[in-house]
Formats: C-alpha cells, sequence, structure tokens
C-alpha cells in the first residue's frame, strides 16, 4: 500500500470523526433551546442525548464482530448513510420520539466510524500504534472546537438550529467521497482471527479495562454532553468553555508521542485521572473567568483518557484485535448514555432543591449545576484508585505483553 493512499485514507477517518464530534458540540449548543421549541424537560432531553450514546455501543459492537469480514471501508459506508439519515432527519424533526430516532442513526453512525477506523489505524501503524491512535483522535476535539464555534455563532447570529445541524452535511459528503473512492488495506498486523478475538475477551486484563473505560468516558463526556445547561448562567459562556477545552485537547493529543513514550500508557492514564478529578472539583466551586481555569485543567485532564484505552487494549491485549478496541469503545459509550438520563433528572432534582431553598432564576440554575458537577467527581476519583492498582503492577502487564506480541504471528 503506497503512501500516498494510506495519507488520503487516515484524512478520510479523519473527516468522519469530525463529523462524529460535530454532533456532539453542536447538539449540546442546540439542548436548551430544543427543550424550550419542543416543550421538553431536561429528562427527556437526557433521553434524547442517551440515543446517541445508545446507537454508538451498538454500532460498535456489530461492527467489532463483523470487522474482520467486511473490512474498514463497508463499516464507513454504514457510517455515512447513518449520518446522513439522522442528520436530515433531525432538521426534519417535529418533536420528542423524531429526536429519538434520528438520534440514534447519529450514534449509530459515529459508533460505525470508530469500529472501521480504530483497528485500521492500529493495523496500518504497528510500531506506534496508540501514538497514531491520539493523533487519529485529535480530531474528535478538533471538530468539537468547529461544532461549538459554529453553534456559538451561528445562535448569536439568530440563526436557527437546523441551520447549525446542516451545516455538517458538507464534512459528511466529502468523507463519503473519499470512503467510496479510496481502495482500503486489507488486515495485516492485528489479530484477525474473530475466534480468537473472542476467546481473548476473557482476560482479566481486558475485563478490567472494559470497567475502567465506563468511568474514562463518562467522566470525559457527560460534563461536556451538559455544558449549556450546567454553566448556562454561570458568567463563563458554554460554548467557549468547550471551544477552550476542546481546543486543549486536540494539541495535546496531536503532541501526545512524546508524552506516551516517557511516561507509558499506564502513567498516563493514571495522571489524567488525578487531573481529572481535581480540574472538575474546581469547576464545581468556580465562577465566573475561574470556570475557564478550571476548564482548562479538566481538557488536560480527559486529553488522554479514550485514544489512550484504545491504544492500550490494541497494545496490551492485542488478540482481542478490533472486536476489543470496539467493546471498548462501546463499553465507555454505553455507559455515558446510562447516566445521561440521570444526571438531566438530578439536574431537575438539585434545581428543585434549590427553588425550595430560595433561590430563583439564574441563582437556582447555579446551584443544580455545581451539585451535579460536585456528583462528577466520583467518578474520576474512582479512576485514580483503579489506574493505581494498574500503575502497581505494571512491570508484570509490560512482560505480559512481551510474551503475548511474540505469539501473535501477523505482527
Amino acid at each position: 500500500m503506497d503512501q500516498l493512499n494510506k495519507n488520503k485514507i487516515f484524512v478520510a477517518a479523519c473527516m468522519a470523526l469530525i463529523v462524529t464530534s460535530m454532533t456532539f458540540a453542536i447538539r449540546a449548543g442546540i439542548l436548551t433551546q430544543l427543550g424550550i421549541d419542543f416543550e421538553i424537560s431536561n429528562k427527556e432531553l437526557g433521553w434524547i442525548n442517551s440515543m446517541a450514546f445508545l446507537g454508538f455501543p451498538l454500532a460498535m459492537l456489530v461492527g467489532g464482530l463483523l470487522y474482520n469480514s467486511l473490512g474498514a471501508k463497508n463499516l464507513l459506508i454504514v457510517a455515512f448513510v447513518c449520518h446522513i439519515l439522522g442528520l436530515v432527519l433531525t432538521i426534519y424533526a417535529g418533536g420528542f420520539w423524531t429526536l429519538i430516532i434520528s438520534t440514534f442513526f447519529i450514534g449509530f453512525a459515529n459508533g460505525s466510524v470508530e469500529a472501521a477506523c480504530n483497528p485500521m489505524i492500529a493495523d496500518m501503524y504497528s510500531n506506534n500504534r496508540t501514538a497514531m491512535l491520539n493523533k487519529f483522535h485529535v480530531w474528535f476535539p478538533g471538530g468539537l472546537v468547529i461544532g461549538a464555534l459554529v453553534s456559538k455563532f451561528m445562535t448569536d447570529g439568530g440563526l436557527g438550529w437546523q441551520l447549525q445541524i446542516a451545516t455538517m452535511i458538507i464534512p459528511t459528503l466529502i468523507y463519503g467521497y473519499l470512503v467510496f473512492t479510496e481502495k482500503f488495506p486489507q488486515s495485516e498486523n492485528i489479530e484477525s482471527d474473530t475466534k480468537a478475538n473472542i476467546k481473548a475477551l476473557a482476560n482479566p486484563l481486558f475485563i478490567f479495562m472494559l470497567v475502567c473505560m465506563t468511568l474514562t468516558a463518562t467522566s470525559e463526556f457527560i460534563p461536556q454532553q451538559w455544558i449549556e445547561t450546567i454553566l448556562g448562567s454561570s458568567g463563563a459562556s458554554p460554548m467557549l468553555v468547550l471551544a477552550l477545552v476542546t481546543g486543549i485537547m486536540a494539541l495535546g493529543r496531536f503532541f501526545a508521542g512524546p508524552i506516551v513514550h516517557k511516561l507509558n500508557p499506564i502513567g498516563v492514564l493514571l495522571m489524567s485521572a488525578i487531573i481529572t478529578a481535581s480540574a472538575i472539583y474546581f469547576m464545581s466551586v468556580a465562577d465566573g473567568n475561574m470556570i475557564y481555569v478550571a476548564a482548562a485543567l479538566f481538557a488536560l485532564g480527559v486529553c488522554y483518557f479514550w485514544p489512550t484505552m484504545i491504544g492500550f487494549v490494541s497494545e496490551y491485549t492485542a488478540k482481542t484485535g478490533a472486536l476489543g478496541m470496539s467493546l471498548v469503545g462501546g463499553a465507555g459509550m454505553f455507559a455515558t448514555s446510562i447516566w445521561n438520563p440521570i444526571i438531566g433528572s438530578r439536574l431537575d432534582t438539585e434545581k428543585a432543591t434549590a427553588i425550595a431553598s430560595g433561590l430563583t432564576g439564574e441563582g437556582a440554575d447555579v446551584a443544580a449545576g455545581k451539585a451535579v458537577l460536585g456528583f462528577m467527581v466520583y467518578f474520576p476519583l474512582a479512576l485514580i484508585v483503579l489506574f493505581g492498582i494498574l500503575f502497581v503492577i505494571r512491570k508484570k502487564i509490560e512482560t505480559q505483553r512481551i510474551h503475548q506480541d511474540s505469539t501473535i504471528t501477523s505482527v
């Protein structure tokens, strides 16, 4: 496979990931407006959000199981079709149930992108998987920056949420063109026997990382997805906060190589958990411009979670192959789909409590947001314990990885 072809495929993957992340950012930006236009409560908005996070793991489960037979190209075609369907149905949505259906299609498309691209990149760049997966995932926060700024400026300009959704059709058509016109590589450097993949899922280390992924994803995505509601009356611009967070994340992932090399993936994950716990607590007590400082710290904390978890699985439980990478990503999104309506309901409850205590209007909104952020601290605190255990036994894990690599003849 020539380098030019490989570069074009990598660009197609990055463009598809930009669309994926723009759906998160723009949905976060229009969430409050959807609630007003369709008279939907925070709990119902949580259920709508959860469809994106539910469609994602379902696509990753199906894609992980079928990757060896279908290949990355066909999975990206599925992603393209579902993105177009989801975006168009959202634009013409008439209420709660049509938003549920359209958001599920978008979630399924997003999961198909991850199911296709993670193993494909791990296979194409087998000598530096974690670093290249971080470079690929630069475009998740990169797309969030684009989406957040699009949402802010279009909202400030009085343009409706339907037009904001429509902007995502352009990059979708670009990656669709590249997918349909480029030749994709065959798997050569990852375990491509599905039966062997399934058998390897019983590895205790893989199960441990599966549990950790539910906590890392929830710590990263819930504060971002509810940023408009949580920070809407705090004195900081929610979309500027999101753009700041995702901009820092993009820079961090772009320069991930030396950091991963110096600390190794386990050290990176432990450091990330410590910073994230500190940042979310800081956000729960900060006011005004200090929220931007707390948000920057949060960005540094969650920056390496997702790609490093995927990279860790591809390197340290390599026999799980594409299925392992898909399942660990799916577990993260599935956990987030569960927590979305819970967080929405908790926001409603905390606001009612604040009103009962005598607060009104924006004061009640701020109190509810701070209370929810205070609750969110427990997720990265649990990760500090879990990654701390992993750090203590890291030498044993590294020995197992070296032995495992020597038994995979395709590497």
